[in-house]
Order: structure tokens, then C-alpha cells, then sequence
């Protein structure tokens, strides 16, 4: 069945908005856009690519008409899947479905934009029109004229997510087992509670432009979470899953047996696979062992980080102070400012981190959630140095913002929720560089006399000026001269951006880089969400101040 322009009723339901609480992400509210649909319905046949280049030509050709001197038109399929389970039920079961086209332009030097849900010539051509009514209207309080940085129109060129099982494609029943049997292993070894969760994700997009270019697009992301908890006398422990959020198909869960990491006998986590049972079974027995484990001495510590866990140190001290709108002001009202203003940037001296860091920007790594070909203002996607043997040397930015910062190409982190939503700047992947020698984790821990192991991602505060911080985790182990001693509890650290990564002293190398990610990252206003991934390898940190959250000392 292909999609085609449906009645008007139709068009307008199109514009719901569901929503669903998150269980187990705390007060966090899931955006899954669209109508609800059939499972069925999500395997329909895209619209053809021919139609979609006429939609987006009429698109195109109604706002130059109308004294547009930009534009470009974003078709956008988006379809989601969430199914989640708690213990031996299934909770829910959801499908939605989200189609339409927005059209963005610069008329008199500012822009504008406008998107619609009806895919007829007829609608296409007049949201186009009402967009540079948005440009010209706006135009009276523009200062300055946008200023673009250049990009070669692309012709008619593809990109899909490299995919093995479409997820989409998996029988609902599959996934409800998979997700029960998980359940039941985490109960099987210890949990009291257990909510498992699927979200699947494809994104259909097709952009256009008046310089030229006509991409068309079929991403692809995946993430399964759990939320295990155990009730002893004293109270209760939680663990959530070790698996990452990817952009891959249904092979990520195949839980392939050289995918998974244990670091001194502990199971900590998972590569380009992963075993979800498994990972529950262990979270169950974990579970035991943290209602049993002594309580953290508050002092300062060595810390070696596993890379599900410093990803989202990296995505809060890393990725958000530079993204060039935060570090302008932009996201002031909304989500603040950045520490990393362009005076330290401009001096080209300032010491983000200790010489061993090389922090990276990109969206083309494989099975990474921000991997895709193109941005969402048709750049090219590419790489690039954010911190370079420890001293700033860029930021993220778009088409408008690089000439800002003296440079004349994008970086091609443009990206939108959907096509209902104009696009902007946003993180893409950003990572640390693995060592170039190629030592192990246990490398990393060897040589540390008092010290604690943190695996996964737990509770985090950070300033509005991403500085100050504190973050926790799921798993924490002792280290007593350079070995893996026993498990503990109610551990937190605190630091500075700056001073903790310059107390950065040693990665692991190349084969135990793995990617974690944040599948809702939000920004902007109206807030808008994206899905980005951080890599990195087994990290050591000196001398950082651990608290005891139970103590909350």
C-alpha cells in the first residue's frame, strides 16, 4: 500500500500529538508522534520518490514565486514502536504513524516556515507561500540578513540506516517474548520488579533545496531498556539495563557472545550486540549483591568509567557547552549557557582537558544514532576535532552560525523531530578517542591503589552552565591495588568540567571503544528531541571527590 493524500478528517488527526508517560525514566515524557496505526500499517509502502520530488519542486518553485531567495522542503515519514512489559504482562502496545512536509525559506533576509500534513499540490504549494508570509512578517525585526554558509546542491542521491532486520519487520510477538523472558530471568535471580521496554524508530525523509538537492533518506534506531528493582529489609536497589540505544536493526538484540564486555569476571555491559535476558538475569543477581554491599567511604578516588557510563558525563559536559547556540545564549531561557564562551575558544589556549583528551564530533560512525548521510539542511555529514590534545578548538554549528565563528562550511549537525517541526542545531555524535596503543580496561585499572568502577548510566545534576556536576551510575566496584574487589553502594562524584577532564590520565585503546547514547535528548522551544550517541573507551580519572548519596556527604 503506498501513501497517498488522505480527506481532510484524516489530515487533521494527523496533527495529534501522543504522548506517553515514561516507566522507569522518572518524570520524563516519551514523545511518540503521530496517529496510532496497526503493526501492519507501519510496513506500508513508502510514498514513491518520483512524487515526492514533484511535491517538494511545487514546494520550492510557490515560495520563489512568492520572493523567497532560499528554500528547501522536508517530506517526512515517521513511524514508532513502543512496546512495553512489566514482569509476566504486557502493558502496552504502541504503533503511530506521522506524514507530511515542512517548508523553510529566507525572504527579505530572516526566516520563515510553515509545514502541513495534506500532501496535495494544491496544500504543498500554499504552505510554501505561507512560510515566506512567516519570512516577511518576521523580516521587521530582523538585524541582520541570515547569512548561509555555502553548499553544493547534490543532485538526486540516497542514504539508509545499514540495516540486517528491520525491526519494523519483527512479529510483535517476538519482541513481547523477548521482553518477557528478560523479565522473568531478572526475577528468576533476585528482582522484585522489572519493567522492559522496545522503542523502534524509522524516519522516511526526503529534502530538497533550491540549490539543488534531492536526498532521500530511511533511518533506522533501536533501544531497549529495563528497570529492575529488589526489595530487601532495608530498603530497595534499582539497576537498569547495560544495553546502548543504536541505530540499527533487530541484530542488535542477537546478543552475539564477543559483544559483551566483563571487566574482572563482572558483567558490565555490551558492544555492537546485546543480550538482553542475559543482561536481566545478571541485573537480578547484581541486585542481591547491592542490598548486601557496604556503603561507599566518602573521599576522593580514582575513578575508571566504563564507557556506559562516562557517555553521559561526555553528552552533559561535552556535547551541550558546545553547541554554538547554548555558548551564543540562544538556549538561555530554556536549557542556559554555556562555561565555554568564545573568548576561550579564541585564544586557542584554553585547557578543557588534560593533553589525553581528544574529544570528536560526527554523525557518520556506524551503529550510532546520529548516523545518517545527510543533515536536515542537506549537508553532507562529516567529523570533526571539539577538543584536540586537550585545548578547545571548535564547536558544533549549522549552515547560519558558521560564518560566527570564522568559518565557511557547515558542520552538517542540522536535525528536526520531524516534519512538523522547523530544524536547528543539534549535538551529534560526540565522542572521546580511544588510546592509540591498544591496552585493555584492566590496563586502565592495574595501576590504581584506592579507586572505584562505575558501569552505567544513573541519576546526574549539572549547572546551567554545564560546570558544576554530579553524577552516579548502576554498578560501582572497588579497587584496591589494581583489582576489582568487591561491589559497593551509594556512590556519587562531583567535579568540574575543567578540572575533571583534566584529571583525565589514561583511555583504554581502540577494541574496547563502545557507543552509549541518549535516545530523547530535548532542546529548543517548542522543545524538539533527537537521539545522539557518545563513544569511548574504558577511562581512568584522578582524584575526584566521591560522596556517600545515602550520607549525602
Amino acid at each position: 500500500m503506498e501513501l497517498v493524500p488522505k480527506s481532510e478528517e484524516e489530515q487533521m488527526q494527523r496533527r495529534d500529538f501522543i504522548k506517553l508517560g515514561g516507566v522507569g525514566v522518572g518524570s520524563l515524557m516519551l514523545p511518540i508522534s503521530g496517529i496510532a496505526v496497526s503493526a501492519e500499517q507501519l510496513l506500508d509502502k513508502p510514498m514513491d520518490v518520483a512524487y515526492k520530488k514533484k511535491l517538494a519542486d511545487i514546494a520550492l518553485n510557490a515560495a520563489k514565486a512568492k520572493g523567497a531567495t532560499y528554500a528547501d522542503a522536508r517530506i517526512g515519514r515517521y513511524l514508532n514502536q513502543f512496546v512495553t512489559t512489566r514482569e509476566t504482562r504486557v502493558d502496552n502496545i504502541v504503533n503511530t504513524e506521522s506524514a507530511g512536509i515542512g517548508v523553510r525559506v529566507i525572504a527579505n533576509g530572516t526566516w520563515g516556515f510553515a509545514s502541513t500534513s495534506n500532501m496535495t499540490p494544491d496544500s504543498v504549494a500554499k504552505t510554501a507561500e505561507k512560510a515566506v508570509e512567516v519570512a516577511m512578517a518576521n523580516s521587521k525585526f530582523q538585524t541582520s540578513p541570515v547569512k548561509l554558509a555555502p553548499v553544493k546542491g547534490t543532485g538526486e542521491v540516497s542514504w539508509n540506516t545499514p540495516i540486517k532486520k528491520n525491526a519494523m519487520q519483527v512479529p510483535i510477538k517476538d519482541k513481547v517474548d523477548l521482553l518477557l523472558s528478560a523479565n522473568s530471568a531478572a526475577m528468576e535471580n533476585g528482582a522484585n520488579y522489572i519493567t522492559s521496554i522496545l522503542f523502534v524508530v524509522n524516519e522516511q525523509k526526503y529534502f530538497a533545496s533550491t540549490e539543488g538537492s534531492y536526498i532521500d533518506q530511511d533511518v533506522h534506531r533501536l533501544w531497549a531498556p529495563f528497570y529492575a528493582t529488589a526489595i530487601g529489609e532495608n530498603g530497595f536497589k534499582q539497576r537498569q539495563g547495560l544495553g546502548n540505544p543504536v541505530g540499527m536493526g533487530f541484530e542488535y538484540l542477537d546478543g552475539l557472545e564477543e559483544d559483551k564486555i566483563r571487566i574482572q569476571g563482572a558483567n558490565v555491559g555490551y558492544k555492537n550486540s546485546y543480550d538482553i535476558v542475559e543482561d536481566a538475569a545478571a541485573a537480578g543477581k547484581q541486585l542481591k549483591a547491592k542490598l548486601a554491599a557496604k556503603s561507599v567511604e566518602p573521599g576522593k578516588y580514582d575513578l575508571v568509567l566504563d564507557p556506559a557510563h562516562l557517555m553521559l558525563t561526555i553528552h552533559e559536559s561535552v556535547g551541550h557547552p558546545l553547541e554554538l547556540d547554548r555558548v551564543l545564549g540562544y538556549e538561555a531561557n530554556y536549557a542556559g549557557t554555556s562555561f565555554a564562551t568564545l573568548d576561550k575558544w579564541r585564544s586557542g589556549k584554553f585547557q578543557y582537558g588534560s593533553d589525553m583528551v581528544n574529544l570528536f564530533a560526527d554523525k557518520t560512525q556506524p551503529y550510532s544514532l546520529g548516523n545518517v548521510g545527510y543533515d536536515d539542511e542537506g549537508v553532507k555529514t562529516k567529523e570533526w576535532d571539539l577538543i584536540k590534545d586537550g585545548i578547545l578548538v571548535n564547536y558544533q554549528a549549522t549552515r547560519d552560525q558558521v560564518h560566527m565563528i570564522d568559518q565557511n562550511e557547515s558542520h552538517g549537525c542540522s536535525y528536526s523531530q520531524s516534519w512538523r517541526d522547523v530544524q536547528f542545531q543539534r549535538m551529534p555524535n560526540v565522542s572521546l578517542r580511544p588510546n592509540k596503543k591498544d591496552i585493555s580496561a584492566e590496563d586502565v585499572i592495574k595501576d590504581v591503589e584506592k579507586g572505584i568502577y562505575i558501569a552505567g548510566r544513573g541519576s546526574f545534576s549539572i549547572d546551567q552552565q554545564r560546570y558544576n556536576f554530579q553524577f552516579g551510575g548502576q554498578l560501582f566496584y572497588e579497587i584496591k591495588d589494581g583489582k576489582i574487589v568487591d561491589q559497593i553502594e551509594d556512590v556519587a562524584y562531583q567535579s568540574n568540567t575543567q578540572e575533571f577532564w583534566n584529571n583525565c590520565v589514561q583511555t583504554a585503546g581502540k577494541s574496547d571503544y563502545r557507543l552509549g547514547g541518549s535516545f530523547f535528548d530535548g532542546k529548543g522551544q517548542p522543545s524538539q528531541v533527537s537521539a545522539v550517541s557518545h563513544g569511548c573507551s574504558t577511562t581512568r580519572f584522578n582524584n575526584i571527590n566521591v560522596i556517600n548519596t545515602a550520607r549525602n556527604v
